[in-house]
Parts: C-alpha cells; sequence; structure tokens
C-alpha cells in the first residue's frame, strides 16, 4: 500500500467508524476519530498479524487499552478481514459477539479491554513472555490520555522499564480531552514526555494524525536497545469533521442524520483534495 493510499485509507475507516457508530446509535465518536490514523498505520504497514495467523507464536500483538474507541477498531478488523463485514451493524446488539467494547469474542482482539488503565500491564506481561520465550514479536499498546491518571500505568511502566522491554511499544493518543473536559484540568499531564522518561521509556513525539509521521516513527522501533518505547501521538479529537473537532462533547455522541451527511461531505471533499 503506497503513502498515497494509506492517506485514503484512513478516510474510508473514518466514513466506516462514524457509520458503524451511526447504525449502534452509539459510540466514542471523538476519541475513535483521533486514533483511526494510528490503527491504520498500524494494521496496514506495521503489524506482522493477518486474520489466518491468530494462532501464530510469533505474531505481533496489539492490545487497545482505551476500549472505549471499539468502533475504530472494528472499521479496522472488518476491513482487513478479522470479522465480518455483518458484524459491523451488530455492535452492542443483545448476545452479539461485537460489544461496545473490544472482546476476544472477536477474531484479531488479543485481550478484552476496556477497564481503562490495564491494557499497558496486559501488554507488559505479553512482552515479558516473548522474552522469556525468545520469541521476536512486538508488543504495540494503545491509551487514551484520560486513563494515563490511572496508577496501575505507571507500576506497568516501572516494570518495563525493569525488565527491559524493548519489544514493548506503548503509545498515547494525546487529544488532550477526555469524557469530563480537558485533561490538564482534571488531572494535570505535563509534562509527560518527561514523565516517561523518568519511568525509563525512550519517548518519541509525533502528529498522531499523519500518516507519513506515523509510519516514520513506528519503522524506527526500538528507539533504544533495552528500553521499551514511547509513542507520544499529538492527535485532534474528532479528527476530520469540523464540528466534532476538539469538542468533549462529542467523546460520546450519535449524529443526527443532517451531522451524519455534513460529515460524509467533509470526507468527500478531504479525498478530493488529496
Amino acid at each position: 500500500m503506497s503513502d498515497q493510499e494509506l492517506k485514503e485509507k484512513s478516510i474510508f475507516y473514518r466514513e466506516l467508524t462514524l457509520k458503524i457508530i451511526t447504525a449502534a446509535n452509539a459510540g466514542h465518536t471523538g476519541g475513535d476519530l483521533s486514533c483511526i490514523d494510528i490503527l491504520n498505520v498500524l494494521y496496514n504497514r506495521i503489524l506482522n498479524v493477518a486474520p489466518d495467523r491468530m494462532n501464530d507464536p510469533n505474531r505481533d500483538r496489539y492490545v487497545q487499552s482505551k476500549g472505549h474507541a471499539a468502533e475504530a477498531l472494528y472499521a479496522i478488523l472488518t476491513e482487513r478481514g478479522f470479522m465480518p463485514e455483518s458484524w459491523s451493524e451488530r455492535v452492542g446488539l443483545y448476545l452479539s459477539p461485537v460489544a461496545g467494547h473490544p472482546t476476544r469474542k472477536i477474531a484479531g482482539v488479543e485481550q478484552s479491554t476496556g477497564a481503562l488503565g490495564h491494557g499497558l500491564s496486559i501488554a507488559v506481561g505479553m512482552a515479558i513472555a516473548g522474552k522469556l520465550d525468545n520469541r521476536n514479536y512486538r508488543v504495540f499498546c494503545l491509551m487514551g490520555d484520560g486513563e494515563l491518571a490511572e496508577g496501575s500505568i505507571w507500576e506497568a511502566s516501572m516494570a518495563a522499564a525493569h525488565y527491559q522491554l524493548d519489544n514493548l511499544i506503548a503509545i498515547v493518543d494525546r487529544n488532550r480531552l477526555q469524557i469530563s473536559g480537558s485533561t490538564e484540568d482534571v488531572m494535570s499531564l505535563e509534562p509527560l514526555k518527561e514523565k516517561f522518561e523518568a519511568f525509563g521509556f525512550s519517548v518519541r513525539e509525533v502528529d498522531g494524525n499523519d500518516t507519513d509521521a506515523l509510519l516514520a516513527v513506528f519503522q524506527a522501533v526500538p528507539f533504544e536497545k533495552g528500553k521499551p518505547s514511547l509513542v507520544l501521538a499529538n492527535t485532534i479529537k474528532g479528527k476530520g469533521i469540523s464540528y466534532m473537532e476538539n469538542q468533549a462533547k462529542w467523546h460520546h455522541g450519535v449524529p443526527s442524520e443532517d451531522q451524519l451527511q455534513q460529515a460524509l461531505r467533509e470526507f468527500k471533499a478531504e479525498r478530493e483534495a488529496l
């Protein structure tokens, strides 16, 4: 897939994510849209994983700690063939395997997530197992910045550095908004880069909505031998839809029919401008 096609794929995933949310009449829209480019680059250019190789012990692992952004993950897993296309229309329905947070009932989901702050601990365990088993797989873990207020994130970070897990790549979707407002108002995180460095990570900052920049930074992992890597991805909540961007009220929400059509028009214009 070319760099141009990768950019086009992000627009497609945003469209599909919005359609999934609309069909389900529920979804964490803003955080879904902020992390689309990260998921796009990982699944289309970086991760050594495929639907028919989920039992391969050398496959890369992906853990979505910010499990509430499930719709974005479902869009990618559907398009990449990990789950049937029809399932994307059953999100949140009674007895549906496709819940409001990712579960292991879906091929491609390594671990059920959604209890914020737990994903990094799980990823650390997977990375330790890889080292003990002399496997060459890597573990990628996507966190939301709001969940960094959980103490378990920092306990896991200490363990990652202590065990020199250079097969671990932690990613922070730094959109600076959470359900109750600005992260800096709710629980100040800055200086975030320096905090992770103090906990033993090698850190790179990147525009998390720029597929070219993301590709370059992910291709450079591990950043330092013997250290876990941390990608601090600066993103825009609600990315790609003018009335949603940087709006905390769109942490969770379903667009009306008029709002959906406006979003689709904006996606069309963005695609034509590429």
